[in-house]
């Protein structure tokens, strides 16, 4: 039977330590805010702002809500974020996305300064991230490698296999393993022997957004399987991940549940990368 990675206590233990730190950022007058923007009313991307909110109010992060009407325009969009750019007194940016349809998220991406950008979702932070350099990481990888790290995972040296090679996930995941010191294989559609492959991971981490993909003959005897999938079971309110978890359980070693396993630490390392934001400008 694997050991349970509690990602929700995990992630509190992250927010309880940003906490910490912007209170004492408080003590010295300095306040860390971020400036959240959610364009028209999806109902998923309205719970997840909802979220963020209260994971702000919780650690002591100003959170400035920015809820646009559907129909807003590219220019209306990037004339707020030019105008958050150039605010001093915020730290962080995000948008939450998909947007409507008429907006270009790639532009929208990019016009985001660097050095606000606390989602990683920029090009120079993915850049940053690929040479080594200091700058903002995607929280969705960032919070597997805690995740890893504090349930005790021996990451140098151990053989990571990455299933998915997303620009928010599967990439970024890949650089920040090697960043480990771990041996890195990325797979994806086009990957011959797949289920071989996966058999020789120590550590392996699934994000290929297809519910209960990844069974048991996919898994190596102990080894960490980290589940970043999330989906809806047909006609039910249950929730399981891209790995079958009542069949890889008793193979794996470790292994993320669905839900309460990499979903809480996205939001705990966007608080994180708020707070990194303002330090670095102190």
């Amino acid at each position: 039977m694997a050991e349970l990675i509690d990602g929700k206590k995990i992630s509190q233990d992250l927010k309880d330590e940003v906490k910490a730190e912007v209170a004492k950022l408080k003590e010295k007058g300095v306040e860390v805010t971020l400036a959240v923007i959610l364009v028209g009313n999806d109902p998923a991307s309205t719970v997840y702002v909802g979220n963020k909110k209260k994971a702000c109010e919780y650690t002591g992060i100003n959170s400035r809500s920015y809820e646009l009407p559907e129909e807003t325009t590219q220019e209306e969009l990037m004339k707020l974020i030019d105008e958050l750019n150039n605010d001093d007194t915020v730290d962080g940016i995000l948008v939450q996305l998909p947007l409507p349809k008429q907006l270009d998220e790639d532009k929208v991406i990019r016009a985001i300064s660097p050095d606000k950008d606390v989602d990683g979702f920029h090009p120079e932070s993915v850049g940053r991230l690929s040479i080594g350099v200091p700058g903002f990481v995607s929280c969705t990888p960032a919070g597997v490698i805690e995740l890893l790290k504090r349930s005790g995972t021996m990451l140098d040296g151990s053989n990571a296999v990455v299933v998915g090679r997303s620009n928010i996930v599967g990439k970024p995941m890949s650089v920040l393993l090697l960043r480990e010191n771990a041996t890195v294989t990325i797979c994806h559609s086009h990957t011959k022997n797949l289920k071989e492959v996966c058999k020789n991971a120590d550590i392996l981490v699934v994000a290929i957004g297809q519910p209960k993909f990844i069974d048991a003959s996919y898994v190596k005897e102990g080894a960490t399987v980290i589940d970043v999938g999330i989906h809806r079971i047909d006609g039910t309110k249950k929730l399981c991940g891209d790995v079958d978890f009542e069949s890889v359980e008793p193979v794996a070693g470790k292994i993320t549940p669905v839900p309460g396993g990499v979903g809480p630490m996205t939001i705990a390392e966007l608080m994180n990368n708020c707070l990194q934001s303002a330090l670095m400008k102190m």
